[in-house]
């Protein structure tokens, strides 16, 4: 199994369309962040787990599964990093590798020491424009996938039962 752990504000902070948001409305911020968290972990198939400081949302202390993507608000006088490293310890064993997406070079070296791997607010922002792309190509293939008939029909035959199933 695979597990992500982001900073959330780290995240926000580094993401030019966050950072957009975070100026007017920082629930909206937090709340795209997590949207797009979504989109991530349906696409990989990995659990996805976005921490937030209490400091933007006193006394929350809080677990919230929105989209399916778990959410947690530290206590008050908790920082996220403190909560990530608690949960790197807790989450990784021989099974389960743990990725925790920040861009704090501190951050980064404590969940190196702890066996955790990292991805950079700019990595994890790479990997989700490919998700995207991904995403949309999927899309487009599926829309010009058209039902074969079993019967070989020239085209004004198709066209007269397409009218036909349309009511012309």
């Amino acid at each position: 199994m695979i597990i992500l752990v982001v900073d959330g504000y780290n995240i926000i902070g580094d993401w030019e369309e966050l950072k957009a948001l975070k100026d007017k409305d920082i629930d909206q911020a937090r709340n795209r962040l997590v949207e797009m968290m979504a989109e991530y972990q349906a696409y990989t198939g990995h659990r996805v787990i976005v921490v937030f400081d209490a400091y933007e949302a006193p006394g929350r202390g809080s677990k919230l599964n929105p989209f399916g993507v778990e959410v947690i608000y530290t206590k008050e006088n908790e920082t996220a990093d403190e909560r990530i490293e608690r949960y790197v310890k807790d989450l990784k064993n021989v099974q389960t590798k743990v990725y925790v997406a920040t861009s704090d070079y501190t951050e980064q070296r404590t969940i190196f020491a702890q066996g955790a791997l990292r991805k950079s607010a700019r990595e994890l922002y790479i990997e989700l424009e490919g998700i995207n792309n991904g995403i949309a190509k999927d899309i487009e293939r599926y829309r010009n996938v058209q039902p074969h008939s079993k019967i070989p029909l020239n085209d004004e035959m198709l066209a007269l039962f397409e009218r036909w199933r349309r009511g012309h």
